[in-house]
């Protein structure tokens, strides 16, 4: 039978077919459901090999472009739904988390490469700086899974450092990258200089094009309504690629834009976020695929002659359980040192590190630029990816299986509220002025135990669902609410304003 492009597009449809159905395997397994594409990539091209030096094959080259796109997208869906409002008490300590809490992760990984492999200091931080990112869709597709939530402020904290920490390390990454290649033009120096410079650009080009997005949404009229989703794909790459071609750092840009425009009203922005949402999980598991298709359990499993203990998988597990014990939880609580987090909470977020796609896509850079080291003792860009392939599943495994067990034992976990979604939404289009929110009643709220017509609503509301139990009401004047009543509400910022402050007062609304 001859060979047709069929057969690789079946197996892409059934690759995605077997990541929508696998989220219960994930769950029953206790790790996150793109580890399983990392391990089909793994088995697709179990082939192939770095062999511990430098492969020339395109094959890296494409994985990290795929890696380099993948990222962009994902970055800016997680700035997109994350809200000024939550990360607002958080945002100091978060900031510190993702910018010194990286830089020292990967200082104290680097003196431990250096002691431990015995590979030069460029190198060692190198390693460092790859790994020294964490991953939210990891973290949290496990506390979900398991119908789990974290109390207070650990949840924002921890999504605003996993969702802004990556531009930190890839920042790095490329900078050692440069350093190694060619010290004499890169001294270690101008990462003081290169740092402010490129995150300053990377956030003003972010803040601009997400501004600029969000004009082109309102006021630009297309004559299909698909191109507004072309329009947001364009604006993803368009933050990157011009932030990139002005010096800046890309990544950053692509968080902020989305940041940006998640916190600005603009037409058509929840078919935005859903298709986002999506896409951002489609590029997660490529990446994973297509990374994974660069190793070969062969490679990672091989017993040198000088004995198990010079071995990849050894060489990961010793050098993740120094990411996981020592440097870790070293640069949380220094960090956090004049936080109002709780010591029992610091220990928490020193485990909820878990490493996902980032270091895999950041050890493709040294691959690309075909960096060798000093070969006595193994240092080159394949044994670098290898090792930081290992370090990222031992994460994955180790402390996706114990992240809920210590949170139950430190007491921060609480049951996850998982609600029916309303079967009505408003989508803004540019021809109304109204906007639909959802509150909840609560132990605070001035409308329990009373019917609508007794509220006496401010003019221009209305009622559209009632949200009780698991099922949904349609309210009229006499229907009376309950506590944990969910209310889908219609009207004017004005008018949604006087509502909480009124009468459902502890709930959160952002006026767009």
């Amino acid at each position: 039978m001859e060979w047709s492009s069929a057969y690789p597009i079946t197996l892409v449809a059934m690759l995605l077919l077997f990541g929508v159905f696998s989220s219960r395997l994930s769950s029953r397994l206790n790790m996150p459901v793109l580890l399983l594409f990392l391990c089909a990539g793994m088995l697709i091209g179990s082939h192939r090999g770095l062999e511990f030096g430098i492969n020339a094959d395109p094959a890296v080259a494409f994985a990290n472009n795929i890696g380099t796109v993948a990222m962009a997208f994902i970055l800016f869906s997680g700035g997109l739904e994350t809200e000024f409002r939550s990360i607002k008490k958080i945002f100091m300590p978060g900031m510190l988390l993702s910018t010194l809490g990286v830089f020292v992760t990967a200082a104290l990984l680097a003196g431990a490469v250096h002691f431990i492999l015995g590979w030069s200091w460029g190198w060692s931080f190198m390693l460092g700086a790859v790994v020294s990112s964490t991953d939210a869709a990891a973290v949290f597709s496990i506390l979900r899974s398991k119908s789990v939530s974290l109390k207070g402020n650990l949840a924002p904290v921890l999504e605003f450092e996993s969702g802004s920490n990556d531009p930190m390390a890839a920042l790095l990454t490329l900078f050692m990258v440069s350093y190694i290649a060619d010290p004499e033009s890169t001294p270690l120096w101008m990462l003081l200089v290169q740092f402010p410079l490129k995150m300053s650009i990377g956030i003003a080009c972010g803040y601009c094009i997400g501004r600029i997005g969000c004009w082109l949404f309102n006021k630009v009229k297309l004559d299909y309504e698909g191109l507004y989703f072309v329009l947001g794909v364009a604006i993803v790459l368009l933050s990157y690629g011009a932030t990139e071609c002005l010096y800046g750092n890309g990544f950053m840009a692509v968080y902020i834009s989305g940041l940006t425009m998640g916190n600005l009203r603009f037409n058509y922005k929840r078919s935005q976020l859903r298709f986002n949402n999506g896409l951002a999980w489609l590029m997660q598991v490529t990446m994973f695929t297509v990374l994974g298709m660069l190793v070969t359990i062969g490679d990672l499993t091989q017993i040198p002659e000088r004995g198990f203990i010079y071995s990849v998988w050894f060489r990961g597990l010793l050098l993740a359980a120094v990411l996981m014990l020592l440097a870790r939880p070293l640069a949380v609580f220094l960090c956090l040192s004049r936080s109002r987090f709780t010591m029992r909470e610091r220990v928490l977020i020193s485990w909820v590190g878990l490493r996902g796609a980032a270091p895999i896509v950041l050890a493709t850079f040294p691959l690309a630029a075909h960096l060798y080291g000093d070969q006595a003792v193994g240092e080159n860009a394949g044994m670098l990816f290898n090792v930081v392939f290992c370090m990222v599943i031992a994460s994955v495994i180790i402390q996706g299986r114990t992240l809920m067990i210590l949170a139950r034992l430190l007491k921060l976990d609480q049951p996850f509220k998982d609600k029916n979604r309303m079967p009505l939404e408003l989508e803004e289009t540019g021809v109304m002025t109204s906007s639909m929110h959802e509150f909840d009643v609560n132990k605070n709220s001035a409308c329990i135990d009373r019917t609508l017509a007794e509220l006496n609503l401010p003019p221009g509301l209305r009622i559209m669902l009632i949200r009780r139990n698991q099922s949904f009401l349609m309210p009229d004047g006499n229907t009376r609410l309950q506590l944990h009543d969910g209310l889908l509400v219609m009207g004017d910022s004005a008018s949604l304003r006087k509502l909480v402050d009124e009468f459902l007062p502890g709930n959160s609304f952002f006026e767009d």
